[in-house]
């Protein structure tokens, strides 16, 4: 039998506030009842924050190599498995020269194919670094210079009118993004030998210009393939024959090619999309800011020729390579977070010590790549993986890799931490709107609280209640339909935990308005 209602302000044969000794009671319930509920979300909430995360402690700076690789070995499958990440690649450069490399997982996880250290990976994204070599080969041979407007050297394509000066848009602001040219189309997808537009095609379809040249950067992929354009007018030959023979063949990287190759047939993984879906092997029509596919080891070898104090490269002089990683343009907005710039087709950041990296990620429906190194030092890492859900793994990495050589602050680190700093707001939503709701269902029990959507007061707050309520359904209701969405691209393993909490909080905001306290009712809202 439920305990009568006593107004507030009645007096007490107890003399305490509150009403009968009933009401006292069933109030100590009522807290009891809440503190049980933390107590039961607490382990939730320290494991979304990382709090009660297991393994080994990151291998402390100085420690022998072998200590990183074994901690890899060890851990690596695992983070995968949490991940839901397929097959990854791996490899360290100490010195500037290769540790280690070695592949995990699954190439192809319907067949039972495994991961192989020949795997040739869409590297997405990194090639518009490679690009910049092939590029800068032309300077050297000074058949461009990086001040010059890119139209000058193309005879048969001119940018659309757009009220910007196409003067502006020189070889330098179109390697350091900041050139006034837009993202680009995403997912222009093609099966290898099917028919393709050309890249002249789109081009005149993706390269004009939003904004003035030289306003600041703005992340663009038709400016890379723009440069394509004007590595094939200023040479004559094809932009993926030009750079085999320019800057592949002579790094080594003899498994890689811009565009595709018929011998890649067997040799490329299947890629894996957000929500672990298989994604078939695709081909972009332009091939300079995505289209390069390349093996685990050819990157690495990529990776060695960008330390000139290490290894003398048989493509570009060291000032020339340096040019290339001298910051260009700051102010990038989101990539901001995880660089202090851009230079031309790097990213860089300038680490606690004093000392430069230079990297660039890449990705793509289906794949996600990084590589990252600090020239001076000679150390370096790459990343390779078949799966698009790899944000958070590649950070893990990173930040294990950036602690042992002594410089913690690697940006991209960053995201292992912003997915602890999300997972432990998760956990405080999920434990507030839970105990809302166990509040209100004591509430009802109790008599105080009634099914009445248009009594009470506070209608102003209610109505605030409910539509908020609804805002959040809505939200998850979208995100679940949406095709990308770049939060769930750097934390999907946070993705369903984050809607869950919203629906939670999304029941607690509806439940509190339609169901009002009675008037003088006892507890708070």
């Amino acid at each position: 039998m439920n305990t009568p209602y006593v107004p507030r302000g009645t007096p007490s044969p107890l003399g305490s506030p509150g009403g009968s000794p009933g009401a006292t009671l069933w109030r100590r319930g009522h807290r009891r009842r809440i503190v049980l509920l933390l107590a039961l979300l607490l382990p939730l909430a320290l494991a979304l924050s990382g709090a009660a995360c297991g393994g080994p402690p990151p291998v402390p700076a100085g420690a022998p190599a072998e200590d990183l690789v074994t901690r890899f070995e060890a851990e690596v499958p695992g983070w995968m498995e949490e991940l839901g990440i397929p097959g990854a690649s791996l490899a360290l450069i100490v010195e500037g020269r290769p540790v280690w490399l070695q592949a995990f997982g699954s190439a192809d996880p319907a067949r039972g194919r495994p991961m192989e250290l020949d795997a040739v990976y869409r590297v997405e994204s990194l090639s518009k670094t490679v690009t910049a070599w092939g590029v800068m080969t032309l300077v050297e041979d000074g058949r461009v210079e990086l001040g010059d407007p890119v139209e000058s050297h193309l005879s048969s394509f001119r940018l659309a009118p757009t009220g910007h000066d196409p003067e502006g848009v020189t070889v330098r602001r179109l390697l350091s993004h900041s050139a006034g040219l837009p993202l680009g189309t995403l997912g222009v997808e093609f099966t290898p030998g099917e028919p393709m537009p050309s890249l002249e095609e789109m081009l005149h379809q993706e390269a004009r210009l939003v904004a003035p040249p030289g306003a600041g950067f703005t992340y663009s992929n038709p400016g890379f393939n723009l440069l394509e354009l004007l590595v094939q007018h200023a040479t004559g030959e094809d932009f993926s024959d030009y750079m085999a023979r320019r800057v592949l063949g002579p790094l080594g990287m003899r498994h890689s090619r811009f565009g595709w190759d018929p011998e890649f047939e067997d040799r490329v993984p299947v890629g894996h999309d957000l929500r672990g879906r298989p994604v078939p092997v695709y081909t972009y029509p332009e091939r300079g800011a995505g289209g390069l596919f390349a093996t685990l080891e050819d990157m690495t070898r990529f990776v060695e020729a960008g330390m000139p104090r290490w290894n003398p490269s048989p493509v570009l002089t060291g000032d020339a390579i340096d040019a290339l990683h001298t910051l260009d343009v700051r102010g990038l907005g989101i990539y901001g977070l995880v660089a202090d710039g851009y230079a031309l087709g790097h990213f860089v950041e300038v680490l606690p010590d004093g000392s430069r990296a230079v990297f660039h990620g890449g990705q793509g429906n289906g794949w996600m790549t990084h590589m990252h190194w600090v020239p001076e030092t000679g150390d370096g890492f790459v990343i390779l993986t078949n799966s698009q859900r790899s944000w958070p793994f590649m950070a893990r990495i990173l930040r294990d890799w950036g602690e042992w050589r002594g410089f913690p602050a690697v940006g991209m680190g960053r995201i292992h931490q912003a997915g602890v700093l999300l997972g432990g707001l998760i956990a405080l939503l999920l434990v507030a709107a839970s105990a809302q709701i166990l509040r209100l269902g004591l509430d009802l029990r109790r008599g105080t609280r009634g099914l009445s959507p248009l009594s009470g007061g506070h209608h102003l707050l209610r109505g605030l209640q409910f539509a908020m309520g609804l805002g959040l359904t809505a939200l998850v209701a979208w995100g679940a339909q949406a095709d990308y969405l770049f939060l769930a691209s750097v934390f999907p393993h946070r993705m369903g935990w984050l809607a869950g909490a919203f629906l939670v909080l999304a029941l607690a905001f509806i439940a509190s308005a339609l169901l009002p306290r009675a008037e003088g009712g006892v507890g708070g809202g």
